[in-house]
């Protein structure tokens, strides 16, 4: 946590002190030296206000002596002045502050130039000991006052062009600011002497430096220390308040030993301001002063002060009136006063001076208050200037915005002058809050306001006191009103010139608390407790309570709310058509912005500070502003025919006003309790009504546009991964990237919509993907022509007789288009769009969340910004219903196009499997396996293949969709192994011995998708090997059980009571009994196939794999009967079906009427 700044300044100085002790104290320093002589003791001497750089200037060149009275010296130089660098040039320093941090300089008048400013360090200080700096300073010489009497130019409030003043009645003899503020010090020594406290005269100052220098070689000699005793807390706050009023110190020394020998020859007690000129005249000669200018100069405030008390008291004759001007005219003439006279003959002179002030200091007080004299009522408007004076002392002269640290100790010691100048507790707080209020005016610092609130208060909750009240009404100011002049007590005076201050920043607070928003509660709470100014009937000007009741108050509340947005709009409105040129862009949505700026101030700033006062504020603000953008938008919404870039801009930012002039609105309908006025009072701008269409036509041009694009990446995509890391297509990126930014431009219109709009935004979206996902579709090519034809059925024959010439195959050759779609789908780029599949279904359901958030946020203005709006009552309760609808729209849009993805990537994950086995392996797989024999060709040749291809399709695909390829692998693969036992061709028989390693076969193809339980789950390859096993069963059955099935099953067909689908085998239909006959390696089913079907032996036909992998084999006998798009998949030509029913009805006849 950051220190404040006066711990870490304590923190520094201690650091410092010990730093010199340590340097004094480790024997690099051979003597301590004053002009005096050596010092014996290290306490004697003050390390605050010695020089580090000097002393380490001593240790490096002097030989270890350090002159105490130079390092001092020094100390205050570098204090004083900025340090310079040594350069040749010599115009380059250092700052002692930084400037950043210091704020703005000082707005007084700056000191004359032969005036020496010294100890400027005691703002600061924590107790420092100015008395010894002086002394050390001084030392060996013998004093003289004649330093130079001139004073420093005192502290004086920042004054601002518009203040209004306090109203005091003037002074007469002239007395300037400068006079005030040293007869104010003067007073303030006075009161303190005359009030037993004692200050400290030179003769003092150099015995008790005597005496510490005694002490110190005392102690050293005893080996003991001891901390010399600093000066008591009067001596020094006395100091720091010289050093902040800016008072010489040879005057002030001159003046402490005057007063001091003033007050030893007279008796103690109250005092007043002619008895302390008198004394100071009588006792001070021109020779105590510098030069004859310093001299003549304060002789002449000393007469100035005694002709503004005594010439123009009402209560003297006018001959001793006549007396007194002759008298201060003779003192003012050199002649006749700077003589040689001695102390009898000066107090005859003043004799007659003298007579009537003593007259008039025994007159009574007139309102019987303790200690008051004739002078609080005759001269408050001198006692009153000089006691600002004195508590304008309070602020650091280096920091004018703040208090110094010892301002509590101040305020004591000037309470000691209450007597003299006629001061009770309660003008002390109101003339206290005065002096802060005025500096917080000066310095713009907010604490100051604070404080001022603070002694305000005091005086407003004082308890009150007949003769006291009566004695400050009598302090009467004047103050023009309305060409009038008007008579107020100080108190009154001060409440109506902070109100009016305040008043005059009030009537545009937009401008002068926009920046500072806490100074407005502040001002505000000031307002409420000086009160407001109002006019009166008669024409005047009444300060009156701010209260919420009160109506003339809140009246004034409403004015400055009125007048404040006024001024805020012109300021705006005379810049808006210059920065409407520069950043291009229509001055209405620019006025818009800014409007929007100040609604937005006055909502978070002024409204919660106003509220408690003026509840209607925020109203008046809202409806104001409403209403100056309403005059402005009305002719351009009548001129709006498309909605162009610039229409776009100032229906939005139109649109967002009226959305936060309404929030302002409600919220100060809720505080003041007027909803009943809610809905009729503030009238939407008909944003609504002209943006309904321009909206609509905007989205259909979009959805064109997108759907041009859609297709011009579609056709330009080659199925490329995007990355290593992203491995899909880059137009579904692009795509997705085009719809994104439709979105972002439809919901940045901020513009009023309905679910009319929301229906054409995901139409556009539809419509988009949807042609996106059924251009991948066409470009996929049915699985079943990758599948082989079957080849010719035929029969075992166990001898063969060599045929010289075999039968010759047909050829089948894939269609140009379709195989031009097949070398476009490799399995790379199948997993590309497969992956591409995917990111379109996570991406819609991110679409889908942005749009409903998106969404959610511009709904609170459905129903509300159209030209005819519902009752708000009819909007409420049609809220569910328009949130069913839109969940509908939602839910058909993005549910279909993830049914059209969910669809697009199971026929992608078949083609696939139906690739990889039917036509990248089908050589390896289809046409080798159990070719010639079944030991010899088995399935643990083929698996490496398979897995090689599993291997590249897990690297390529995504994860999520790995087992789904891999069981379209495993499911194909499954199906060639049916089609190898079923559609063999001539070159597959299989033995009662050949089952066996199949069905062993048939466990290592499921074991190797299950892969130790890594894989595909059991059940499921189960599951999908359950047709393979069934056939492999039926190979297993005598030859008589198969025949008696075919028969059973061809009476079924003959019967029409097979109600089987005619797609797909099944384990007992005639297709697959007859197939598997044909590939039993069996004399009897050999002998009932050629009887019943004469079908030719494997023999004849030339069964070597050809060149063209797309050539087939057909049988002459049954190619009508047999003509297949998959290895179990029959074709649906209904003359195909027919004919082979036929065949089957005629072979089931000839085996009942024979035996075979």
């Amino acid at each position: 946590m950051e220190q404040p700044p006066s711990l870490l300044l304590q923190r520094y100085r201690g650091e410092r002190r010990k730093l010199l002790e340590f340097l004094l104290s480790s024997g690099l320093i051979k003597e301590l030296r004053t002009s005096a002589g050596p010092i014996a003791a290290l306490s004697d001497v003050d390390l605050d206000n010695i020089s580090v750089d000097y002393v380490l200037h001593c240790i490096k060149s002097v030989g270890g002596v350090v002159d105490v009275s130079e390092a001092t010296e020094k100390f205050f130089d570098e204090s004083s002045n900025p340090v310079m660098i040594h350069s040749q040039l010599g115009n380059s320093y250092f700052l002692l502050s930084d400037p950043d941090l210091s704020g703005s300089p000082p707005r007084r008048v700056p000191p004359p130039t032969d005036v020496t400013r010294t100890a400027n360090h005691v703002t600061y200080s924590s107790r420092l000991d100015p008395v010894i700096v002086e002394d050390i300073a001084a030392s060996g010489e013998e004093f003289s006052p004649k330093h130079g009497a001139a004073t420093c130019t005192p502290f004086k409030p920042v004054e601002d062009e518009k203040f209004p003043p306090l109203g005091l009645p003037c002074l007469n003899a002239g007395l300037s600011d400068d006079d005030l503020c040293a007869s104010a010090y003067e007073i303030l020594l006075a009161s303190l002497v005359f009030s037993g406290v004692e200050i400290h005269t030179l003769e003092d100052r150099r015995k008790e430096r005597t005496s510490k220098l005694l002490s110190g070689l005392k102690n050293r000699k005893g080996k003991s220390h001891q901390q010399s005793q600093s000066q008591g807390i009067h001596s020094e706050i006395i100091d720091i308040i010289r050093i902040q009023m800016q008072i010489s110190e040879a005057m002030d020394a001159c003046i402490r030993q005057r007063l001091t020998q003033f007050a030893a020859r007279t008796m103690w007690g109250p005092i007043d301001i002619p008895q302390i000129s008198l004394g100071l005249l009588s006792g001070m000669l021109k020779s105590d002063f510098q030069n004859e200018k310093s001299y003549v100069q304060w002789k002449s405030r000393q007469v100035s002060v005694l002709e503004e008390i005594l010439c123009f008291s009402a209560d003297i004759e006018a001959s001793e009136r006549l007396t007194i001007k002759n008298s201060l005219e003779n003192i003012r003439n050199s002649k006749e006063w700077d003589i040689p006279m001695s102390p009898s003959e000066r107090t005859e002179f003043l004799s007659a001076i003298t007579q009537v002030a003593l007259k008039l200091s025994s007159l009574p007080g007139k309102f019987s208050i303790q200690s008051e004299t004739y002078y609080w009522t005759a001269d408050y408007k001198l006692n009153i200037r000089l006691y600002e004076k004195l508590l304008f002392g309070v602020f650091d002269v280096l920091d004018e915005g703040q208090l110094i640290m010892e301002s509590n100790e101040l305020l004591m010691l000037i309470k000691l002058t209450w007597r003299t100048l006629g001061i009770t507790q309660k003008m002390h707080n109101a003339i206290y809050g005065w002096v802060l209020f005025q500096q917080y005016v000066g310095t713009d610092e907010a604490v100051l306001l604070d404080y001022a609130l603070l002694e305000l208060q005091k005086v407003i909750s004082a308890e009150n006191n007949d003769g006291e009240e009566h004695y400050m009404d009598s302090l009467t100011c004047s103050r023009q009103c309305n060409g009038s002049e008007r008579k107020l007590s100080l108190v009154q005076a001060i409440f109506f010139s902070i109100s009016s201050w305040c008043d005059s920043k009030l009537q545009d607070y937009h401008l002068h608390f926009s920046q500072k928003p806490d100074d407005f509660t502040r001002m505000i709470n000031l307002v409420s407790a000086v009160g407001i100014l109002t006019p009166g009937d008669l024409g005047d000007i009444k300060l009156i309570s701010l209260n919420a009741m009160n109506e003339s108050a809140t009246r004034k509340l409403k004015t400055y709310v009125e007048r404040s947005i006024k001024s805020a709009y012109r300021r705006v409105a005379s810049t808006i058509d210059l920065e409407s040129k520069v950043v291009r862009t229509h001055p209405l949505a620019l006025l818009a912005n800014e409007l929007r700026l100040i609604a937005q101030r006055e909502f978070n700033v002024f409204f919660p500070a106003l509220r408690h006062w003026c509840p209607e504020s925020g109203m008046i603000a809202a409806k104001l502003l409403h209403q100056i953008y309403g005059e402005k938008l009305k002719p351009f919404l009548l001129g709006v025919s498309s909605l162009s870039e610039e229409v776009r801009s100032v229906l939005s930012a139109a649109c967002l006003l009226d959305h936060d002039l309404t929030q302002l609105y409600i919220s100060a309908c809720e505080v003041n309790r007027q909803h009943d006025h809610l809905n009729h009072e503030l009238d939407h701008y008909p944003i609504g009504e002209v943006a309904k269409p321009l909206i609509l036509e905007w989205v259909i041009a979009q959805n064109s546009r997108i759907l041009e694009w859609t297709g011009r990446v579609f056709d330009l995509e080659a199925w490329e991964p995007l990355s290593s890391q992203q491995r899909l297509a880059a137009s579904a990126v692009e795509v997705f990237r085009i719809i994104e930014e439709t979105v972002d431009q439809f919901f940045g219109l901020n513009l009023l919509m309905d679910i009319t709009h929301l229906q054409a935004l995901l139409s556009v979206i539809f419509h988009s993907l949807d042609a996106y996902l059924l251009k991948m579709l066409n470009q996929l090519v049915d699985k079943n022509h990758l599948y082989p034809l079957a080849p010719p059925l035929t029969r075992y024959e166990e001898t063969v007789i060599p045929i010289m010439k075999k039968k010759v195959l047909q050829h089948k050759l894939l269609e140009d288009d379709v195989s031009k779609k097949l070398n476009e789908l490799t399995i790379s780029k199948l997993c590309i769009r497969l992956n591409t599949l995917k990111y379109i279904q996570k991406q819609i359901g991110i679409l889908e969340d942005g749009i409903r958030k998106s969404w959610a946020l511009i709904r609170p203005s459905v129903g509300q910004g159209w030209a005819k709006e519902e009752p708000l009552e009819t909007s409420e309760s049609s809220l569910p219903t328009c949130g069913e609808a839109i969940d509908e729209l939602f839910v058909i849009t993005f549910n279909s196009i993830g049914d059209t993805a969910t669809d697009a990537i199971s026929k992608i994950c078949d083609l696939t499997g139906a690739r990889v086995v039917f036509w990248d392996l089908r050589d390896t797989f289809l046409f080798c396996l159990y070719r010639g024999s079944v030991e010899g060709a088995r399935l643990d040749s083929v698996l490496p293949h398979i897995d090689t291809v599993l291997n590249h399709i897990c690297g390529l695909i995504d994860e999520t969709l790995r087992d789904l390829v891999v069981f379209s692998i495993c499911r194909a693969s499954l199906e060639g192994y049916v089609w190898v036992l079923l559609n063999g061709g001539p070159s597959r028989s299989y033995s009662d011995s050949d089952i066996i390693i199949m069905g062993d076969d048939l466990n290592l193809l499921k074991d190797f998708f299950i892969a130790d339980g890594e894989g595909l789950p059991r059940s499921v390859v189960g599951q999908e090997a359950k047709l393979a096993e069934q056939i492999l069963s039926l190979y297993s059955l005598q030859t008589g059980t198969l025949i008696q099935m075919l028969m059973t099953a061809s009476e079924q067909i003959s019967t029409g009571l097979n109600s089987r689908n005619h797609d797909k085998m099944g384990l007992e239909d005639a297709q697959t009994l007859i197939r598997v006959m044909c590939h039993k390696k069996d004399r009897q089913a050999s002998k009932f196939l050629k009887r019943h079907y004469q079908l030719p032996t494997s023999s004849d036909y030339d069964d070597t794999p050809s060149e063209d992998s797309d050539s087939i084999l057909i049988s002459p006998v049954i190619s009508d009967l047999l003509k297949r798009s998959s290895s179990f998949h029959w074709t649906k030509g209904q003359s195909s079906l027919k004919s082979f029913k036929k065949k089957l009805q005629e072979a089931t006849s000839d085996i009942r009427n024979m035996a075979w």
